[in-house]
Order: structure tokens, then sequence, then C-alpha cells
């Protein structure tokens, strides 16, 4: 039997190791990985805001070498944008046809990948310059866009996410998101977070982290009055997760919001 004094010691042995080992899997103040099968939840603490063009319908959020990017949809109005995050103004863009709805994009090897939602259409530009490169198939509907620096990585709209080789977007293999063994449908933008994918869900305030090997929720963060519900109408739904690799801070917006928030996980 262990005397008190030596559960005290261990105990303060575990805790030191605990906390030394936390910010290797940091994804913002606050998040722990979880015991496998357990969901943790999260509330959000706001770093800061910014502005953010409440003209813009966020589809796609993402930064490259420090700077900004963003698709925004529907018909007629579709763009690519490279966005000052001090002003929420565009410093470069790019318009689509208007029979083009954009939506998730990611960038993978210098290149930017945007999704379309029904054309079946992914536009392929030199994420630098903003000239296009090239135009591939997409044999689903395209909704949300992230990449784990490998492959591309989608959602439909479905509980469905499907990992994509960048070169012909094919795919190699899918997973089906579920929480506590139930489907999540209607998954929409996402983004890879030190080796989780976030997922927005539409239309709800919530994120879900996700395991990318099995699909599972490891993660739920309470997203609610992160925009005020006095400033928001149906359309302005929580949609745009960006996270800045170079100082770990992460980025949320939504569809028309007027601003864009520095957050961090709390539990």
């Amino acid at each position: 039997m262990r005397s008190c004094k030596d559960n005290i010691t261990l105990f303060g042995l575990f805790f030191f190791t605990l906390l030394i080992s936390l910010p290797s899997r940091a994804t913002g103040a606050g998040y722990v990985e979880p015991a496998p099968g357990n969901v943790i939840k999260y509330r959000l603490r706001i770093v800061s805001s910014s502005a953010h063009n409440s003209s813009s319908f966020t589809q796609g959020l993402f930064f490259y070498n420090g700077k900004l990017y963003e698709t925004t949809g529907q018909y007629g109005k579709s763009k690519f944008l490279k966005v000052d995050l001090k002003t929420g103004n565009s410093a470069k863009s790019v318009s689509f046809p208007d029979k083009y709805f954009a939506e998730g994009s990611a960038v993978l090897n210098g290149k930017a990948y945007i999704l379309t939602w029904m054309e079946r259409v992914v536009f392929v530009y030199d994420i630098e310059t903003f000239k296009p490169i090239n135009t591939l198939f997409n044999p689903r509907e395209g909704w949300g866009l992230t990449t784990d620096g490998n492959e591309l990585i989608m959602s439909d709209g479905s509980d469905k996410i499907y990992f994509m080789e960048p070169g012909q977007f094919r795919e190699k293999r899918a997973i089906r998101v579920t929480h506590n063994g139930k489907s999540v449908n209607q998954l929409n933008e996402l983004e890879y977070i030190r080796g989780d994918i976030w997922a927005n869900v539409y239309g709800e305030d919530l994120i879900y982290i996700i395991n990318p090997k099995n699909g599972e929720v490891k993660g739920l963060i309470d997203c609610k009055n992160l925009l005020p519900a006095r400033e928001r109408n149906s359309e302005m739904v929580l949609n745009g997760i960006a996270f800045e690799p170079l100082s770990g801070k992460i980025f949320l917006t939504g569809k028309l919001w007027p601003r864009l928030y520095q957050v961090e996980l709390v539990r």
C-alpha cells in the first residue's frame, strides 16, 4: 500500500506530465485529447474580432502563408478572395460566371481548389497569381473542402467525408461521421486542425471535431451567440473555420456575418 505522501507525489508527477504534453496537441487554449469513445464538450472564448464583409456568403475559409483566403457563394455573386484580415476587404479577387455557385476551398501544393455546389466542377487556381490552372470533375455535390497536406478532404452535405486524390480529384476512401453511433448529416465547411477534421453542420451553431480515421465525433464546440441572435437572420448561419498554423490561432465566421472572430476553446 502506498503512503499518502507517495500518492500525492504520483499525482503531482501525473499532473505535471499532463501539463507539458498539452501544447503539442492543442488547437487553441483549452483543447484536450479525449479518451477513446468520449466526446468532450467545449465553449468558446472570443479573443478578438475584426471586420468581415457582410455581403460575403462564406463557403470556404483558410490561411496560406499567413494570409486569409475565402470563397463566397450564390449564383451571380460567387468569388475567390484574398482578404485583408484587419479590414475584411478583398486584396485580390476572382469572380466566377453566373452559372456557378462556389463552395468550399483549400490550398495544396500552391494550388487553390474551389468546389462548386451542383455544377460538378472543381476550379484550380495558382494561389499566388490567382491565374486559372485547371478544372476537374467532381462526381458529387460540393460543400466543404480542406486538406491534410496530402489529400483533399470533401463534404457533400451528407454524413460522409471523402478523401480525394488532388491530381484528378478521384476518391481514395470515405468515412461516415457518427456521434454516439448516430449519423451526422449536412456536413458543410471543413478545416483540418492538427490531426482532426473540424466541421460545420448546416444550420447548427455547433462545430464537430471528427476523427479522420473512423469518422467518430471526438468533440463538440458550442458556438451559440458567437454572433448574437438579434443580429442574425435565417441565412446568416455559422460557416467558416480557418486555422492559422504559423500562430495556432483559430478564426470563425458565418454567411453574411459582419465580423470574423478569433477564438479559443474552453471546457
